[in-house]
Protein backbone atom coordinates (compact mmCIF):
# COMPACT_ATOMS: atom_id res chain seq x y z
CA UNK A 1 0.00 0.00 0.00
CA UNK A 2 1.48 3.07 -0.84
CA UNK A 3 1.14 6.30 1.86
CA UNK A 4 -1.88 8.39 2.66
CA UNK A 5 -2.36 12.33 2.40
CA UNK A 6 -4.64 12.70 5.11
CA UNK A 7 -5.17 15.97 3.83
CA UNK A 8 -5.85 15.30 0.31
CA UNK A 9 -8.61 12.41 1.44
CA UNK A 10 -10.29 15.03 3.76
CA UNK A 11 -10.46 17.70 1.18
CA UNK A 12 -11.58 14.51 -1.60
CA UNK A 13 -14.31 13.10 0.47
CA UNK A 14 -16.19 17.19 0.28
CA UNK A 15 -15.80 17.44 -3.41
CA UNK A 16 -17.79 16.55 -6.09
CA UNK A 17 -16.81 13.29 -8.17
CA UNK A 18 -17.02 14.32 -11.37
CA UNK A 19 -14.01 16.62 -11.07
CA UNK A 20 -10.44 14.96 -11.28
CA UNK A 21 -8.48 14.41 -8.30
CA UNK A 22 -5.88 17.36 -7.62
CA UNK A 23 -2.23 16.01 -8.19
CA UNK A 24 -0.21 15.66 -4.58
CA UNK A 25 3.60 17.24 -4.74
CA UNK A 26 5.93 15.40 -4.36
CA UNK A 27 8.47 18.00 -2.08
CA UNK A 28 7.47 20.15 0.27
CA UNK A 29 8.56 23.64 -0.83
CA UNK A 30 8.28 25.59 2.83
CA UNK A 31 4.93 26.70 1.79
CA UNK A 32 1.17 25.67 2.40
CA UNK A 33 -1.46 24.58 -0.32
CA UNK A 34 -2.96 28.06 -1.36
CA UNK A 35 -6.63 25.65 -1.17
CA UNK A 36 -5.84 24.30 2.36
CA UNK A 37 -6.38 27.13 5.10
CA UNK A 38 -6.70 25.04 8.42
CA UNK A 39 -5.21 21.84 9.93
CA UNK A 40 -7.83 19.13 10.09
CA UNK A 41 -8.78 18.49 13.50
CA UNK A 42 -7.54 15.05 15.06
CA UNK A 43 -11.57 13.92 14.63
CA UNK A 44 -11.47 14.63 10.98
CA UNK A 45 -8.26 12.69 10.29
CA UNK A 46 -9.73 9.52 11.93
CA UNK A 47 -12.89 10.18 10.28
CA UNK A 48 -11.26 10.27 7.21
CA UNK A 49 -8.45 7.24 7.65
CA UNK A 50 -12.03 5.65 7.75
CA UNK A 51 -13.67 6.50 5.33
CA UNK A 52 -10.89 6.27 2.91
CA UNK A 53 -9.89 2.07 4.34
CA UNK A 54 -13.52 1.70 3.97
CA UNK A 55 -13.74 2.81 0.42
CA UNK A 56 -11.27 0.79 -0.69
CA UNK A 57 -11.99 -1.76 -3.04
CA UNK A 58 -9.62 -4.54 -4.41
CA UNK A 59 -9.21 -4.93 -8.38
CA UNK A 60 -9.32 -7.98 -9.89
CA UNK A 61 -8.38 -8.55 -13.41
CA UNK A 62 -11.59 -7.92 -15.15
CA UNK A 63 -11.05 -4.72 -13.02
CA UNK A 64 -7.73 -3.70 -14.52
CA UNK A 65 -9.03 -4.33 -18.03
CA UNK A 66 -12.01 -2.37 -17.58
CA UNK A 67 -9.74 0.68 -16.38
CA UNK A 68 -7.04 0.71 -18.97
CA UNK A 69 -9.84 0.50 -21.96
CA UNK A 70 -11.48 3.34 -20.22
CA UNK A 71 -8.40 5.13 -19.97
CA UNK A 72 -7.61 4.06 -23.69
CA UNK A 73 -10.95 5.16 -24.89
CA UNK A 74 -10.47 8.57 -23.36
CA UNK A 75 -7.03 9.10 -24.91
CA UNK A 76 -8.87 8.15 -27.62
CA UNK A 77 -11.57 10.92 -27.39
CA UNK A 78 -9.37 13.61 -26.59
CA UNK A 79 -6.76 13.11 -29.47
CA UNK A 80 -9.92 13.21 -31.59
CA UNK A 81 -11.18 16.43 -30.26
CA UNK A 82 -7.94 18.04 -30.17
CA UNK A 83 -7.33 17.17 -33.90
CA UNK A 84 -10.43 18.59 -34.86
CA UNK A 85 -10.42 21.68 -32.83
CA UNK A 86 -6.83 22.41 -32.40
CA UNK A 87 -7.58 26.48 -31.97
CA UNK A 88 -10.30 26.05 -29.62
CA UNK A 89 -9.70 24.69 -26.19
CA UNK A 90 -13.00 25.29 -25.14
CA UNK A 91 -13.97 22.13 -27.47
CA UNK A 92 -11.13 19.59 -25.81
CA UNK A 93 -11.40 20.93 -22.42
CA UNK A 94 -13.92 18.32 -21.08
CA UNK A 95 -12.64 15.33 -22.38
CA UNK A 96 -9.15 16.48 -21.14
CA UNK A 97 -10.76 16.81 -17.04
CA UNK A 98 -11.87 13.33 -18.14
CA UNK A 99 -8.74 11.62 -19.25
CA UNK A 100 -7.11 13.43 -15.82
CA UNK A 101 -9.75 11.38 -14.25
CA UNK A 102 -8.93 8.00 -15.47
CA UNK A 103 -5.19 8.54 -14.85
CA UNK A 104 -5.82 9.25 -11.51
CA UNK A 105 -8.30 6.49 -11.17
CA UNK A 106 -5.40 4.04 -12.10
CA UNK A 107 -3.92 4.99 -9.22
CA UNK A 108 -5.75 1.93 -7.56
CA UNK A 109 -3.32 -0.22 -9.31
CA UNK A 110 -0.44 0.70 -7.47
CA UNK A 111 -1.83 -1.43 -4.26
CA UNK A 112 -1.87 -4.25 -6.19
CA UNK A 113 1.63 -5.10 -8.27
CA UNK A 114 0.34 -8.46 -8.75
CA UNK A 115 -2.43 -7.49 -11.21
CA UNK A 116 0.68 -5.62 -13.12
CA UNK A 117 1.25 -8.55 -15.65
CA UNK A 118 -2.23 -8.16 -16.69
CA UNK A 119 -1.62 -4.18 -16.97
CA UNK A 120 0.73 -5.00 -19.08
CA UNK A 121 -0.90 -7.62 -21.41
CA UNK A 122 -3.65 -5.01 -22.45
CA UNK A 123 -1.55 -2.54 -23.11
CA UNK A 124 -1.54 -0.52 -20.39
CA UNK A 125 1.93 0.66 -20.52
CA UNK A 126 2.04 1.54 -23.70
CA UNK A 127 -1.17 3.69 -23.74
CA UNK A 128 0.83 5.83 -20.62
CA UNK A 129 4.33 5.75 -22.83
CA UNK A 130 1.67 7.74 -25.29
CA UNK A 131 0.02 9.97 -22.89
CA UNK A 132 3.97 11.10 -21.80
CA UNK A 133 3.76 12.89 -25.53
CA UNK A 134 0.58 14.60 -24.41
CA UNK A 135 -0.03 18.46 -25.84
CA UNK A 136 -0.78 19.14 -22.53
CA UNK A 137 1.80 19.58 -19.93
CA UNK A 138 -0.78 18.82 -16.80
CA UNK A 139 -1.40 14.69 -18.18
CA UNK A 140 2.12 14.52 -18.50
CA UNK A 141 2.57 15.53 -14.84
CA UNK A 142 -0.27 13.37 -14.09
CA UNK A 143 1.02 10.15 -15.72
CA UNK A 144 4.93 10.69 -14.19
CA UNK A 145 3.25 10.95 -11.01
CA UNK A 146 1.31 7.51 -11.78
CA UNK A 147 4.43 5.48 -12.69
CA UNK A 148 6.43 7.14 -9.84
CA UNK A 149 3.73 5.28 -7.60
CA UNK A 150 3.66 1.96 -9.97
CA UNK A 151 7.36 1.56 -9.68
CA UNK A 152 7.89 2.85 -5.96
CA UNK A 153 10.27 0.42 -4.87
CA UNK A 154 7.85 -0.60 -1.76
CA UNK A 155 5.71 -1.64 -3.95
CA UNK A 156 7.07 -3.66 -6.77
CA UNK A 157 9.29 -5.25 -4.10
CA UNK A 158 5.96 -6.80 -2.89
CA UNK A 159 5.07 -8.60 -6.17
CA UNK A 160 8.49 -9.16 -7.90
CA UNK A 161 6.86 -11.16 -11.18
CA UNK A 162 4.62 -8.36 -11.99
CA UNK A 163 7.13 -5.53 -11.31
CA UNK A 164 9.72 -7.68 -13.59
CA UNK A 165 7.08 -7.79 -16.58
CA UNK A 166 5.88 -4.12 -15.79
CA UNK A 167 9.80 -2.52 -15.70
CA UNK A 168 10.71 -5.03 -18.69
CA UNK A 169 7.47 -3.79 -20.92
CA UNK A 170 8.63 0.26 -19.80
CA UNK A 171 12.26 -0.86 -20.99
CA UNK A 172 11.23 -2.27 -24.40
CA UNK A 173 8.94 1.04 -24.80
CA UNK A 174 12.28 3.42 -24.86
CA UNK A 175 10.82 4.60 -21.49
CA UNK A 176 14.16 6.68 -20.85
CA UNK A 177 13.98 8.08 -23.90
CA UNK A 178 10.72 8.83 -23.21
CA UNK A 179 11.54 10.45 -20.12
CA UNK A 180 13.98 12.57 -21.15
CA UNK A 181 12.03 14.39 -24.28
CA UNK A 182 9.94 14.69 -20.79
CA UNK A 183 12.15 16.81 -18.53
CA UNK A 184 13.48 18.72 -21.35
CA UNK A 185 10.32 19.84 -22.12
CA UNK A 186 8.49 20.78 -19.00
CA UNK A 187 9.55 24.33 -17.30
CA UNK A 188 10.61 24.06 -13.85
CA UNK A 189 9.57 27.37 -12.92
CA UNK A 190 6.14 26.12 -12.69
CA UNK A 191 5.78 24.08 -9.48
CA UNK A 192 3.46 21.28 -10.92
CA UNK A 193 5.92 20.96 -13.94
CA UNK A 194 8.68 20.93 -11.58
CA UNK A 195 6.49 18.41 -9.91
CA UNK A 196 6.98 16.55 -13.10
CA UNK A 197 10.64 16.39 -13.31
CA UNK A 198 10.82 15.23 -9.87
CA UNK A 199 8.84 12.45 -10.50
CA UNK A 200 10.54 11.91 -13.88
CA UNK A 201 13.84 11.21 -11.92
CA UNK A 202 11.82 8.80 -9.62
CA UNK A 203 11.07 6.67 -11.83
CA UNK A 204 14.17 6.15 -13.32
CA UNK A 205 15.58 5.84 -9.41
CA UNK A 206 12.72 3.08 -8.55
CA UNK A 207 14.01 1.45 -12.22
CA UNK A 208 17.44 0.83 -11.37
CA UNK A 209 17.20 0.19 -7.68
CA UNK A 210 14.88 -2.75 -9.56
CA UNK A 211 17.38 -3.55 -12.33
CA UNK A 212 20.68 -1.44 -12.07
CA UNK A 213 21.07 -2.42 -15.96
CA UNK A 214 18.62 -0.12 -16.29
CA UNK A 215 21.71 2.77 -16.11
CA UNK A 216 23.58 1.52 -19.15
CA UNK A 217 19.93 2.73 -20.82
CA UNK A 218 20.67 6.25 -19.40
CA UNK A 219 24.14 6.49 -20.99
CA UNK A 220 22.48 5.30 -24.00
CA UNK A 221 20.09 7.36 -24.95
CA UNK A 222 21.83 10.58 -23.32
CA UNK A 223 19.83 11.33 -20.23
CA UNK A 224 23.03 11.36 -18.04
CA UNK A 225 24.32 14.44 -19.91
CA UNK A 226 20.75 15.95 -19.09
CA UNK A 227 21.80 15.29 -15.49
CA UNK A 228 25.37 16.33 -15.54
CA UNK A 229 23.75 19.88 -17.01
CA UNK A 230 20.99 19.97 -15.01
CA UNK A 231 23.67 19.48 -11.42
CA UNK A 232 25.26 22.86 -13.24
CA UNK A 233 22.20 24.84 -13.93
CA UNK A 234 22.32 27.95 -12.19
CA UNK A 235 19.62 29.11 -9.98
CA UNK A 236 18.66 28.65 -6.61
CA UNK A 237 19.20 24.80 -5.06
CA UNK A 238 16.69 22.94 -5.53
CA UNK A 239 14.90 19.09 -4.67
CA UNK A 240 15.47 18.55 -8.52
CA UNK A 241 18.97 19.41 -8.31
CA UNK A 242 19.54 17.52 -5.45
CA UNK A 243 17.70 14.48 -7.32
CA UNK A 244 19.51 14.87 -10.50
CA UNK A 245 23.03 14.59 -8.26
CA UNK A 246 21.73 11.25 -7.19
CA UNK A 247 20.97 9.70 -10.10
CA UNK A 248 23.84 10.74 -11.46
CA UNK A 249 26.05 9.37 -8.72
CA UNK A 250 24.16 6.15 -8.74
CA UNK A 251 24.70 6.04 -12.56
CA UNK A 252 28.60 6.46 -12.97
CA UNK A 253 29.28 4.18 -9.61
CA UNK A 254 27.09 1.52 -11.42
CA UNK A 255 28.45 1.85 -14.81
CA UNK A 256 32.20 1.39 -16.41
CA UNK A 257 30.44 2.45 -19.96
CA UNK A 258 29.06 6.07 -18.07
CA UNK A 259 32.19 6.35 -16.99
CA UNK A 260 33.93 5.67 -20.18
CA UNK A 261 31.22 8.18 -21.81
CA UNK A 262 31.30 11.09 -19.36
CA UNK A 263 33.57 12.83 -21.68
CA UNK A 264 31.99 11.78 -24.88
CA UNK A 265 29.69 14.83 -25.65
CA UNK A 266 30.31 17.10 -23.19
CA UNK A 267 33.36 17.45 -20.74
CA UNK A 268 31.56 15.90 -17.75
CA UNK A 269 34.81 16.04 -15.83
CA UNK A 270 35.12 20.13 -16.11
CA UNK A 271 31.47 20.56 -15.62
CA UNK A 272 32.11 18.53 -12.22
CA UNK A 273 34.56 20.57 -11.73
CA UNK A 274 32.94 23.59 -11.83
CA UNK A 275 29.69 22.87 -10.18
CA UNK A 276 32.45 21.72 -6.82
CA UNK A 277 34.00 24.56 -7.36
CA UNK A 278 31.21 26.44 -5.82
CA UNK A 279 31.78 24.88 -2.17
CA UNK A 280 35.35 25.62 -2.45
CA UNK A 281 34.71 28.99 -0.03
CA UNK A 282 31.35 28.32 0.97
CA UNK A 283 29.81 25.84 2.91
CA UNK A 284 26.67 23.79 2.22
CA UNK A 285 23.39 25.72 3.11
CA UNK A 286 21.35 22.95 4.07
CA UNK A 287 21.62 18.82 4.90
CA UNK A 288 20.12 18.53 1.46
CA UNK A 289 22.96 20.69 -0.30
CA UNK A 290 25.41 18.81 1.92
CA UNK A 291 24.14 15.88 0.87
CA UNK A 292 24.13 17.47 -2.93
CA UNK A 293 27.98 18.91 -2.49
CA UNK A 294 28.90 14.65 -1.88
CA UNK A 295 26.66 13.64 -4.65
CA UNK A 296 29.24 15.35 -6.66
CA UNK A 297 32.29 14.46 -5.42
CA UNK A 298 31.19 10.90 -5.62
CA UNK A 299 30.22 11.69 -9.31
CA UNK A 300 34.00 12.67 -9.40
CA UNK A 301 35.56 9.93 -7.29
CA UNK A 302 33.79 7.15 -9.75
CA UNK A 303 34.42 9.02 -12.91
CA UNK A 304 38.55 9.13 -11.88
CA UNK A 305 38.54 5.02 -12.00
CA UNK A 306 38.35 5.01 -15.81
CA UNK A 307 41.96 6.13 -16.52
CA UNK A 308 41.16 8.48 -19.52
CA UNK A 309 39.64 10.24 -17.09
CA UNK A 310 42.40 10.86 -15.04
CA UNK A 311 44.29 13.00 -18.36
CA UNK A 312 41.00 15.08 -18.20
CA UNK A 313 41.18 15.99 -14.43
CA UNK A 314 44.75 16.61 -14.45
CA UNK A 315 44.15 18.85 -17.64
CA UNK A 316 41.39 20.90 -15.93
CA UNK A 317 43.24 21.89 -13.14
CA UNK A 318 41.12 19.74 -11.15
CA UNK A 319 44.40 19.14 -8.21
CA UNK A 320 44.66 22.87 -7.96
CA UNK A 321 40.91 23.03 -6.87
CA UNK A 322 41.33 20.34 -4.60
CA UNK A 323 44.82 21.75 -3.32
CA UNK A 324 42.89 25.03 -3.06
CA UNK A 325 40.09 23.00 -1.09
CA UNK A 326 42.01 21.56 1.69
CA UNK A 327 43.70 25.05 2.74
CA UNK A 328 40.39 26.60 2.88
CA UNK A 329 39.19 24.66 5.87
CA UNK A 330 35.43 23.92 4.54
CA UNK A 331 33.05 21.20 4.74
CA UNK A 332 34.38 19.74 1.24
CA UNK A 333 37.79 19.47 2.98
CA UNK A 334 37.38 15.65 3.50
CA UNK A 335 35.93 14.92 0.16
CA UNK A 336 38.63 17.09 -1.79
CA UNK A 337 41.14 14.65 -0.48
CA UNK A 338 39.21 11.61 -1.42
CA UNK A 339 39.42 12.80 -4.80
CA UNK A 340 42.86 13.23 -4.57
CA UNK A 341 43.48 9.93 -2.91
CA UNK A 342 41.28 8.45 -6.12
CA UNK A 343 43.85 10.86 -8.43
CA UNK A 344 46.84 9.75 -7.32
CA UNK A 345 46.11 5.89 -6.71
CA UNK A 346 47.43 3.28 -9.37
CA UNK A 347 49.82 3.38 -12.52
CA UNK A 348 47.03 5.65 -14.00
CA UNK A 349 47.97 8.06 -11.68
CA UNK A 350 51.87 8.86 -11.89
CA UNK A 351 51.37 12.13 -13.50
CA UNK A 352 48.96 13.07 -11.27
CA UNK A 353 51.29 12.51 -8.66
CA UNK A 354 54.34 14.38 -10.09
CA UNK A 355 52.10 17.30 -10.62
CA UNK A 356 50.93 17.57 -7.22
CA UNK A 357 54.59 17.58 -5.64
CA UNK A 358 55.42 20.61 -8.44
CA UNK A 359 52.65 22.50 -7.14
CA UNK A 360 53.52 21.96 -4.25
CA UNK A 361 50.96 20.21 -3.22
CA UNK A 362 53.08 18.57 -0.15
CA UNK A 363 53.05 21.74 1.89
CA UNK A 364 48.90 20.87 2.03
CA UNK A 365 49.32 17.33 2.37
CA UNK A 366 51.90 16.80 5.16
CA UNK A 367 50.24 19.05 7.93
CA UNK A 368 47.33 16.74 7.60
CA UNK A 369 49.70 13.56 7.95
CA UNK A 370 50.99 15.12 11.10
CA UNK A 371 47.47 16.10 12.72
CA UNK A 372 43.81 14.46 12.48
CA UNK A 373 41.08 16.94 12.67
CA UNK A 374 39.70 16.41 16.19
CA UNK A 375 36.57 18.38 15.31
CA UNK A 376 35.07 18.28 11.74
CA UNK A 377 31.75 20.05 10.46
CA UNK A 378 30.92 16.92 8.78
CA UNK A 379 29.16 14.71 11.11
CA UNK A 380 29.78 11.52 8.11
CA UNK A 381 33.29 11.97 8.43
CA UNK A 382 35.91 10.33 10.91
CA UNK A 383 39.09 10.10 11.91
CA UNK A 384 40.46 6.74 9.99
CA UNK A 385 38.85 7.98 6.97
CA UNK A 386 41.12 11.06 6.98
CA UNK A 387 44.31 9.05 8.10
CA UNK A 388 43.58 6.34 5.05
CA UNK A 389 43.27 9.02 2.83
CA UNK A 390 46.05 11.01 3.86
CA UNK A 391 48.24 7.76 4.13
CA UNK A 392 46.92 6.40 0.68
CA UNK A 393 48.43 9.54 -1.27
CA UNK A 394 51.45 9.86 0.49
CA UNK A 395 52.15 6.06 -0.13
CA UNK A 396 51.05 6.58 -3.86
CA UNK A 397 53.56 9.50 -4.18
CA UNK A 398 56.02 7.79 -2.84
CA UNK A 399 55.79 5.01 -5.26
CA UNK A 400 54.61 7.23 -8.45
CA UNK A 401 56.83 9.87 -8.82
CA UNK A 402 60.03 10.20 -10.52
CA UNK A 403 62.96 9.94 -8.29
CA UNK A 404 63.36 13.74 -7.43
CA UNK A 405 60.22 14.65 -6.43
CA UNK A 406 60.29 11.20 -4.60
CA UNK A 407 63.49 12.54 -2.91
CA UNK A 408 61.50 15.91 -2.16
CA UNK A 409 59.10 13.84 0.12
CA UNK A 410 61.42 11.37 1.61
CA UNK A 411 63.39 14.79 2.58
CA UNK A 412 60.32 15.84 4.45
CA UNK A 413 60.52 12.87 6.85
CA UNK A 414 63.67 13.75 8.00
CA UNK A 415 63.76 17.50 8.42
CA UNK A 416 62.30 18.85 11.99
CA UNK A 417 64.19 15.22 13.69
CA UNK A 418 62.16 13.31 12.07
CA UNK A 419 58.78 14.15 13.48
CA UNK A 420 56.96 12.68 10.22
CA UNK A 421 58.81 9.28 11.20
CA UNK A 422 57.39 9.77 14.30
CA UNK A 423 54.13 10.44 13.26
CA UNK A 424 54.21 7.26 10.83
CA UNK A 425 55.19 5.22 13.72
CA UNK A 426 52.47 6.40 15.98
CA UNK A 427 50.05 5.68 13.36
CA UNK A 428 51.45 2.26 12.55
CA UNK A 429 51.19 1.30 15.97
CA UNK A 430 47.67 2.25 16.20
CA UNK A 431 46.50 0.24 13.43
CA UNK A 432 48.34 -2.36 13.95
CA UNK A 433 46.58 -2.84 17.40
CA UNK A 434 43.14 -2.58 15.59
CA UNK A 435 44.43 -4.98 13.42
CA UNK A 436 45.10 -7.16 15.74
CA UNK A 437 41.93 -6.56 18.21
CA UNK A 438 39.67 -7.70 14.84
CA UNK A 439 41.97 -11.00 14.43
CA UNK A 440 41.08 -11.65 17.88
CA UNK A 441 37.27 -11.10 17.98
CA UNK A 442 37.16 -13.59 14.33
CA UNK A 443 38.92 -16.05 16.33
CA UNK A 444 36.40 -16.01 18.99
CA UNK A 445 34.11 -16.47 16.98
CA UNK A 446 35.47 -19.21 14.81
CA UNK A 447 35.63 -21.31 18.39
CA UNK A 448 31.56 -20.59 18.87
CA UNK A 449 29.81 -23.86 17.43
CA UNK A 450 27.54 -21.79 15.16
CA UNK A 451 30.01 -19.78 13.31
CA UNK A 452 30.42 -21.10 9.99
CA UNK A 453 34.17 -20.49 8.40
CA UNK A 454 34.47 -17.72 6.32
CA UNK A 455 36.03 -18.08 2.74
CA UNK A 456 40.05 -16.57 2.30
CA UNK A 457 39.06 -14.13 0.00
CA UNK A 458 36.44 -12.40 2.16
CA UNK A 459 38.01 -12.92 5.74
CA UNK A 460 40.99 -10.52 4.19
CA UNK A 461 38.31 -7.91 2.67
CA UNK A 462 37.07 -8.24 6.18
CA UNK A 463 40.60 -7.35 7.95
CA UNK A 464 40.84 -4.56 5.05
CA UNK A 465 38.10 -3.04 6.25
CA UNK A 466 39.76 -2.88 9.75
CA UNK A 467 42.40 -0.83 9.79
CA UNK A 468 44.66 -3.70 7.33
CA UNK A 469 44.26 -1.35 4.27
CA UNK A 470 45.70 2.04 6.21
CA UNK A 471 48.37 -0.10 7.99
CA UNK A 472 49.44 -1.52 4.42
CA UNK A 473 50.25 1.99 3.47
CA UNK A 474 51.98 3.12 6.68
CA UNK A 475 53.94 0.20 6.22
CA UNK A 476 54.82 1.28 2.56
CA UNK A 477 55.77 4.63 3.86
CA UNK A 478 57.86 3.28 6.33
CA UNK A 479 59.89 0.81 4.47
CA UNK A 480 60.29 3.07 1.54
CA UNK A 481 61.66 6.54 3.67
CA UNK A 482 64.06 3.50 5.82
CA UNK A 483 65.55 2.28 2.19
CA UNK A 484 66.16 5.61 1.21
CA UNK A 485 67.69 7.27 3.94
CA UNK A 486 70.07 5.97 7.33
CA UNK A 487 68.62 8.67 9.18
CA UNK A 488 65.18 7.38 9.17
CA UNK A 489 65.43 4.04 9.07
CA UNK A 490 67.41 4.08 12.61
CA UNK A 491 64.32 6.79 13.94
CA UNK A 492 62.40 3.70 13.40
CA UNK A 493 64.15 1.04 14.70
CA UNK A 494 64.58 3.61 17.66
CA UNK A 495 60.79 4.19 17.89
CA UNK A 496 59.99 0.42 17.77
CA UNK A 497 62.94 -0.95 19.78
CA UNK A 498 60.95 1.69 22.84
CA UNK A 499 57.51 0.56 21.90
CA UNK A 500 57.33 -2.85 20.77
CA UNK A 501 61.05 -3.90 22.65
CA UNK A 502 62.11 -4.89 18.55
CA UNK A 503 64.07 -3.37 16.35
CA UNK A 504 64.11 -5.61 13.28
CA UNK A 505 62.11 -3.72 10.26
CA UNK A 506 62.24 -6.86 8.58
CA UNK A 507 60.26 -9.10 11.29
CA UNK A 508 57.93 -6.07 12.03
CA UNK A 509 57.46 -4.62 8.56
CA UNK A 510 58.10 -7.59 6.52
CA UNK A 511 55.01 -9.95 7.29
CA UNK A 512 52.89 -6.73 5.83
CA UNK A 513 54.70 -5.69 2.90
CA UNK A 514 54.86 -10.12 1.46
CA UNK A 515 51.12 -10.57 2.68
CA UNK A 516 50.40 -6.91 0.32
CA UNK A 517 52.35 -7.97 -2.37
CA UNK A 518 50.82 -11.84 -1.87
CA UNK A 519 47.29 -10.16 -2.50
CA UNK A 520 48.06 -7.97 -5.39
CA UNK A 521 45.74 -8.67 -8.49
CA UNK A 522 47.41 -10.15 -11.58
CA UNK A 523 47.65 -6.81 -13.72
CA UNK A 524 49.47 -4.97 -10.83
CA UNK A 525 52.89 -7.02 -11.92
CA UNK A 526 55.11 -3.84 -11.38
CA UNK A 527 54.10 -2.85 -7.84
CA UNK A 528 55.00 -6.01 -6.69
CA UNK A 529 58.21 -6.20 -8.29
CA UNK A 530 58.63 -2.96 -6.66
CA UNK A 531 57.22 -3.93 -2.75
CA UNK A 532 59.39 -7.14 -3.16
CA UNK A 533 62.71 -4.92 -4.08
CA UNK A 534 62.11 -2.89 -1.25
CA UNK A 535 61.43 -5.85 1.08
CA UNK A 536 64.69 -7.18 -0.01
CA UNK A 537 66.72 -4.26 0.73
CA UNK A 538 64.92 -4.03 4.50
CA UNK A 539 66.21 -7.92 4.69
CA UNK A 540 69.63 -6.98 3.57
CA UNK A 541 69.91 -4.66 6.88
CA UNK A 542 70.06 -7.45 9.28
CA UNK A 543 72.50 -9.68 7.36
Amino acid sequence: MTSIDVTEIIKSSSSSLNHPLRKKPRFDDGESSSSSSAQPRPEDILAALEAEQSNFVALDEAQVKKLVSQLEKKTRINREQRVKNPDDPQKFMESEIELDKAIQEMHSLASQPDLYGTFVEVNGVEVLLQLLGHENTDIVCATLSLLRELTDDDVINEGEDGAEELIESLKSGSIITTLSACVERLDESIKDEADGVHNALGVIDNMIGFRVEITEDCVKHGFMVWLLKRCFQKGAFDANKMFASELLSVILQSSDNAKAKLTEKVDGIDILLRAIAVFKKNDPASVDEREYMENLFNSLCASLMHPPNRKKFLDGEGLQLMNLMLREKKQARQSALKVLNHATSGEEGIENCNKLVEMLGLRTIFPLFMRTPSKTKRKDTTPDEHEEHVCTILSSLLAACSENHRQRIVQKFVEHEHEKVDRAVELFLKYKEKVQRFELKKKRQAQEPSTSEDDPDSAYLDKMDNGLYTLQRLTLILGEVAVSMESARLREEKLFQMKLSNNRLDLLLGPIIQEYADNLGDDATLEQERVMVMLTKIEEFYK
